[in-house]
């Protein structure tokens, strides 16, 4: 099985270009690709869509910004599909202020449309969202006397997820709740680059506890930081 390139952060963010459509994993900075995002967040990359769980943190009073925050800090989104914002109050007020386009999404739904845009499915039925924002613009279908929302498939151009442990192949291993959207994400891109904590020569991972098999992965950049 052919090694996966191993590169650094820097060189990661090169691979991202202006207009991208970009997913990165984690939940509220858990299981994020840290060390990518504060190389991307040092580029001059521009109108990126972003597809996340959440925009992370940044708080006004303290100054605090972490994950994807930097990117919107940056002004280097031009639309945020996720389902929460709410620690975020650079993405609230460039919503507000209209420079930025956020699009809500229920987080079952969201974590589904990524799914099926991995498994080339043409999109999911789903009761949550009937009746409230998240239904407008939407289709809406009759299923056995059921109404129900056409959620439709998400595909991006690059994903960026975090894992505890890559072999050299490309084969992750994910660590407790840190794999969220991380496995998802991974099937529902064009490049997918991970970003890990430990890198083991092909053979040292025991088959069962691999989450995501190299067939998805396409480079491999070691942390700065470990998490665990």
């Amino acid at each position: 099985m052919k090694d996966k390139p191993i590169i650094s952060a820097v060189e990661a963010s090169q691979l991202i270009f202006n207009g991208n459509c970009l997913m990165v994993g984690g939940f509220m900075d858990c299981g994020a690709p840290h060390s990518i995002l504060a190389a991307l967040g040092g580029s001059e990359v521009r109108d990126l869509t972003l597809i996340a769980n959440d925009t992370a943190v940044h708080d006004f009073t303290s100054g605090r910004v972490t994950g994807v925050g930097h990117l919107v800090k940056n002004h280097q989104i031009k639309k945020v599909i996720a389902s929460h914002i709410g620690a975020n109050q650079e993405t609230q007020r460039q919503m507000n202020a209209g420079e930025v386009e956020v699009e809500l999404v229920p987080q079952g739904t969201l974590a589904e449309q990524i799914r099926a845009g991995g498994a080339g499915l043409g999109g999911v039925l789903t009761p949550t969202g009937l009746g409230t924002e998240a239904a407008e613009g939407k289709q809406v279908v009759i299923v056995g006397g059921r109404s129900l929302l056409v959620a439709v498939p998400l595909h991006a151009d690059v994903a960026l997820i975090k894992a505890r442990k890559a072999d050299r192949a490309g084969n992750l291993v994910f660590h407790g709740t840190a794999r969220n959207f991380n496995p998802l994400m991974a099937t529902a891109a064009t490049l997918v680059i991970a970003e890990v904590e430990e890198i083991v020569d092909t053979g040292m991972l025991d088959p069962d506890s691999i989450h995501t098999p190299s067939l998805f992965v396409d480079y491999l950049v070691c942390a700065d930081k470990l998490e665990w």
